[in-house]
């Protein structure tokens, strides 16, 4: 796992964050340092998975980065079961590629590289946006989650992780200075915090637990509740 040293420097100008090749080089570090509670998301998705995976349907990663989700996914599946994983980032989908062919789980799987917002989901019992969504402009949002209810059949489930605000200003910075001190805690300076937020500004857009819930009832599922929060990160079930 190579170390995440993107943001170690001064620069003189900060970019918009992007998922690029200094990224990926370095994403598996990067994510594990900077979402708390994430090695936990990813083991309570392949639990998910077990649960709510039916034989002969679809499964749906969208946001599939270098693998990580789609792997639990797919060591959980039926053998009967399909697995698309999505990812608009070509470098991102490549070494995806990579490292699913290293995994001899019997499920089928593909990895495309296109837009959440141009997968249509059909005949699914999972999908999975694992910090994902956040990227997506606001009011797009509502959208790609009606779509994902519609494709995904009765019992079926969306599990869902973002990165989440607060309508209190006291909590929401309690929770952003309790992030902090997590990032620090991992080994990145203050430099590295200040810059990567930095880039993250006007990129990634997170909403309210509340919002999330609403979005997803609006969309017709029969259930939505968050079933895991590490700070100011959480993670939701939806079941149609």
């Amino acid at each position: 796992m190579k170390k995440d040293t993107v943001y170690a420097n001064p620069l003189e100008q900060i970019e918009e964050f992007r998922f690029d090749a200094s990224v990926a080089d370095v994403f598996e570090n990067m994510i594990n340092r900077s979402v708390p509670g994430y090695p936990l998301v990813l083991d309570l998705i392949g639990v998910l998975t077990e649960k709510y995976a039916v034989e002969n349907t679809n499964c749906y990663d969208l946001g599939c980065s270098l693998g990580a989700s789609t792997l639990k996914i797919r060591q959980h599946l039926p053998e009967s079961c399909h697995l698309v994983g999505v990812d608009n980032s070509r470098v991102m989908v490549e070494r995806c590629r990579a490292n699913i062919d290293r995994d001899h789980s019997q499920a089928t799987v593909e990895i495309l590289e296109q837009r959440l917002q141009d997968t249509i989901i059909e005949n699914a019992s999972i999908v999975v946006i694992n910090f994902t969504l956040q990227f997506i402009p606001d009011d797009e949002r509502q959208a790609v989650i009606n779509s994902i209810a519609e494709g995904i059949n009765k019992g079926g489930a969306l599990i869902l992780s973002e990165k989440v605000r607060f309508e209190d200003d006291s909590l929401q910075d309690a929770m952003t200075e309790l992030h902090h001190a997590f990032k620090k805690y991992q080994g990145y300076s203050d430099l590295e915090v200040a810059q990567k937020r930095a880039s993250l500004e006007n990129v990634l857009i997170p909403n309210s637990e509340q919002q999330h819930i609403e979005r997803l009832t609006m969309a017709g599922f029969e259930s939505a509740q968050t079933f895991v929060r590490c700070f100011n990160f959480a993670s939701f079930l939806a079941v149609r």
